[in-house]
């Protein structure tokens, strides 16, 4: 029976990563359902989704209890398997958000830095858990921690395997806001079908030209040009033309996603 739920209420999809008695560690048959589970989502036109993980945590990494050390393809699983669902998420046609509470490490980890806006308990464990296995961190968290901590930061945490709290890591600018456990998901809920609500197209405009300064390091003008390249491209889209009139209007408007 597999751990990934998947619901779809008025446009927005939440899934679920539901094996509470492992954290959610994901093995490859759980990341092949995930994969299957952001493709429905896609398939069903849905105009934001929402993450987060059953019980205790939100996803503590990869399930290696049943994995031998001495036959493991380690990069198999993460090349053949991780980065192409980080992608798959990354590139996901709708806004995504992730409710992150208790451990998210490793995959963990990764799956929330594939998320366009990620809000995290007060009490949510992050870090690199690695140094008791003998492996390196993996799924982007090298570069979080660099980007966002520098490098003595990066490799304090690594070497010591010691975890920053929720509130800690929005802090230092790893994600977007932290909040008590209990008032978690209905924010992230509220949050995401607030975006459903929104002009899909517009938002998806910034998802690329924020990941053009991130990934590309594009500089002022360059990132002014793609800013003048996307408007021009949108104002002949419905949704574009339906702020415009209401505005004009002055009514709340009723955005389409076309």
């Amino acid at each position: 029976m597999s751990m990934i739920e998947l619901s779809i209420d008025d446009a927005v999809a939440e899934i679920v990563l539901n094996a509470p008695h492992r954290l959610n560690a994901l093995d490859e048959a759980a990341l092949t359902d995930l994969a299957a589970a952001y493709d429905a989502a896609a398939a069903a036109g849905v105009r934001a989704l929402l993450l987060r993980g059953a019980g205790r945590g939100f996803c503590a990494g990869r399930d290696i209890a049943r994995v031998d050390p001495a036959e493991d393809d380690a990069y198999g699983y993460l090349a053949g398997a991780v980065t192409p669902l980080l992608r798959k998420m990354a590139d996901f046609p709708a806004p995504t958000f992730a409710a992150v509470h208790g451990a998210c490490l490793g995959v963990g980890l990764g799956l929330a830095i594939a998320t366009d806006v990620v809000y995290v308990a007060d009490e949510a464990k992050l870090g690199s858990p690695f140094a008791g296995l003998g492996a390196t961190l993996d799924s982007g968290g090298h570069w979080l921690f660099t980007e966002r901590l520098g490098p003595h930061r990066a490799l304090d945490l690594i070497y010591s395997a010691e975890f920053m709290s929720g509130s800690e890591a929005v802090a230092a600018g790893l994600f977007s806001r932290a909040l008590p456990t209990e008032e978690l998901l209905d924010f992230s809920r509220r949050r995401a079908r607030r975006a459903a609500e929104g002009a899909t197209g517009a938002f998806l405009a910034s998802r690329e030209l924020v990941a053009g300064i991130r990934d590309r390091r594009i500089g002022l003008w360059e990132s002014v040009e793609a800013e003048n390249v996307a408007q021009g491209r949108l104002c002949s889209s419905a949704d574009y033309l339906e702020g415009f009139r209401a505005f004009q209007e002055k009514r709340r408007p009723v955005f389409t996603g076309r």
